[in-house]
C-alpha cells in the first residue's frame, strides 16, 4: 500500500497543531520538504503563498526564497476531524473577496469503512475560510461536506461554464480498488455542498498508469491531485496523478463537452517526467503560467523525500505544454 507507507514516512510533518515549529527565513524552494505544493499568487498583497500536505504555510515575494512554516488551519477539535487531524494536499483559492482553504483531513481515531479486511480511517475534503491569504483559516458552514461512510481526498475548486462553484475530488482507491475523480456542487459562498457527487472518471480509464498485481500487468488504482484549467482556445483540461510501476507520474485529460461532465478523454502519455506529480497551475505576479509539483525521491535510508518544483507551462494552444529550457 504505497500511500500507507508514505503516511508513516511523513507523519512527523503532517500532524496538526505544530505551533512550536520554528519559522525560517529566506529558505530556497529546493530546501523545503513538502508534498503536494500549491501556490496562490495574491495580487492584493503582491505575495506568493504556498501550502500543501502538513497544513502549513510558506510565503515569498519572488518564488525563490520562502519564509515559514506558519500554522494557519483552525478546526473544531470536537468535530468529525478530531483534535489533531492529519492534513493533506491543502490549496488556497481566492473567490468573491474571500480566501478559501481546500484540504483533506484525516481523523485517525475514526473509521469510515472497511474494505478487503482493512479498516480505513475517516478522511474527507473540507473547506475553511479566511479574510486574507495569510489566514488563519477557520471552519464554517456545513460540519461535513462529503459522505462519512467513504474516504475522499484531494478536493480542488472550479467554477464551471454554468457559473456554479464545484469541488472536484478523489474517491479513495483503498475503498474500491479503482480510484475515482468526482465532482459535487458547492453552495454560492462555498459553505457546504448541494446534491450528490458524480463520478467523472476512474483510475482504470487511464491508458498510461500501470502496476503488476498477482503477477499480471494492470491499471494502477490510484487517483490523486486533480487540477482544472482552460487552454488558450478555451478547452477544459484536468491534471491528475497516478503511478507507472514505482514512479509517481502526472497525466492529463480533456473534456469533450468543455464542462466537468465530460466525457473525459485521457492523453495516452504522461505530461511530466517520472517522479513528478500532484500538480497545480498558477499565474505569476508578472503574468507567466507555472506548474507547481513535488519531486518524489528516496534517500539513502529508504525514506520518502518530496520537494517542491516549478515547471514553466504554455497554455496558448489547444493543449497544455511544459516548456523545456
Amino acid at each position: 500500500m504505497r500511500r500507507i507507507l508514505l503516511i508513516f514516512s511523513l507523519l512527523p510533518m503532517m500532524l496538526f497543531g505544530q505551533r512550536g515549529m520554528n519559522v525560517r527565513h529566506n529558505v530556497p524552494m529546493d530546501s523545503i520538504r513538502l508534498s503536494d505544493p500549491a501556490i496562490l499568487a495574491d495580487t492584493a498583497t503582491q505575495m506568493y503563498y504556498m501550502t500543501g500536505t502538513g497544513g502549513m504555510l510558506w510565503t515569498s515575494r519572488d518564488l525563490r526564497l520562502w519564509d515559514g512554516p506558519y500554522h494557519v488551519a483552525r478546526t473544531d477539535p470536537d468535530g468529525w476531524m478530531g483534535p489533531r487531524p492529519m492534513i493533506w494536499a491543502a490549496e488556497l483559492h481566492r473567490y468573491n473577496g474571500k480566501y478559501y482553504y481546500f484540504a483533506t483531513f484525516t481523523n485517525r481515531s475514526a473509521v469510515s469503512c472497511e474494505y478487503r479486511g482493512q479498516k480505513i480511517e475517516r478522511r474527507a475534503s473540507q473547506v475553511l475560510v479566511a479574510d486574507s491569504a495569510r489566514g488563519p483559516y477557520h471552519q464554517f458552514g456545513d460540519a461535513a461536506y462529503l459522505p462519512a461512510d467513504r474516504p475522499t481526498l484531494d478536493g480542488t475548486f472550479w467554477v464551471d461554464s454554468d457559473g456554479l462553484p464545484y469541488m472536484v475530488f478523489c474517491g479513495e482507491w483503498l475503498a474500491n480498488w479503482n480510484g475515482t475523480i468526482e465532482k459535487i456542487q458547492l453552495k454560492p459562498d462555498l459553505s457546504g455542498v448541494v446534491g450528490e457527487p458524480k463520478v467523472l472518471f476512474r483510475a482504470s480509464d487511464s491508458p498510461w498508469s500501470r502496476e503488476v498485481e498477482d503477477g499480471r500487468e494492470t491499471f494502477n488504482k490510484v487517483t490523486d491531485g486533480p487540477w482544472l484549467f482552460r487552454t488558450g482556445t478555451g478547452r477544459l483540461g484536468m491534471l491528475w496523478t497516478s503511478w507507472i510501476y514505482r514512479d509517481y507520474t502526472q497525466g492529463v485529460a480533456y473534456s469533450e463537452s468543455g464542462t466537468l461532465d465530460g466525457p473525459w478523454v485521457q492523453e495516452p502519455l504522461p505530461i511530466t517526467p517520472p517522479n513528478y506529480g500532484h500538480s497545480m497551475l498558477f499565474r505569476t505576479l508578472d503574468g507567466r503560467w507555472m506548474m507547481s509539483v513535488h519531486h518524489h525521491a528516496t534517500d539513502a535510508q529508504g525514506r520518502t523525500v518530496r520537494t517542491p518544483h516549478l515547471f514553466p507551462v504554455d497554455l496558448t494552444g489547444d493543449k497544455l505544454r511544459i516548456v523545456t529550457e
